[in-house]
């Protein structure tokens, strides 16, 4: 079809190639809850699992039988499904996923390489890179941006100060500790290289 809109990315792959493709990808999302994979890969296997949570939420038979449909292995991972993934996305409207753009996986072809993720999941990119630039911030003493103040907002929002908290001051002591070795594995000037300065 010359010139028509395409609805989805075909990903050089005949339907059914494609929809095995997807239902694997959500299936290793489901287990791991973050998966690397191309740009375009990531944002279409971030469509069906936005629905298999939204399915999820809905809890009947019927939408069992479609997740089921959905997950290449539905026995490990239901429990998963409706169960902790259900509970911590149960007052959110939408936008269960994350796909953040990474550099390129494989050298020789240079195709865009995404992140695909559960948002406010154990692994989840944002509440780390917040955290680290918190503690960043903390141990030279610097006055948080805004983009950063924004950022620790949402990620507070449904996992809490305690927990982001925790994550920052183990940001700190592993600055700290990762100083004192560089320090230490450079060792004090000698007396020849005090002469050199002179």
């Amino acid at each position: 079809m010359a010139g028509g809109l395409t609805k989805y990315r075909h990903l050089g792959r005949k339907s059914s190639a494609r929809n095995a493709l997807l239902r694997g990808l959500v299936t290793s999302l489901v287990q791991h809850e973050h998966i690397q994979t191309t740009y375009a890969k990531a944002k279409e296997a971030q469509r069906l699992a936005e629905k298999l949570i939204t399915l999820a939420k809905r809890d009947n038979e019927p939408s069992r039988r479609s997740a089921q449909g959905i997950l290449y292995t539905p026995h490990l991972h239901l429990g998963k499904l409706f169960g902790p993934l259900k509970e911590r996305y149960m007052n959110r409207e939408g936008g269960y996923t994350r796909v953040v753009r990474t550099e390129p996986m494989n050298t020789f072809d240079q195709a865009e390489s995404a992140i695909l993720e559960f948002v406010d999941g154990a692994r989840d990119s944002r509440f780390m890179l917040t955290a680290k630039a918190v503690a960043r911030d903390r141990l030279i003493g610097q006055e948080h941006t805004e983009l950063t103040r924004t950022n620790m907002e949402k990620v507070t929002k449904n996992r809490g100060e305690e927990e982001f908290e925790a994550m920052v001051r183990r940001y700190m002591v592993k600055n700290i500790n990762s100083g004192e070795a560089e320090s230490s594995q450079q060792g004090p000037k000698s007396d020849v290289d005090m002469k050199q300065v002179d």
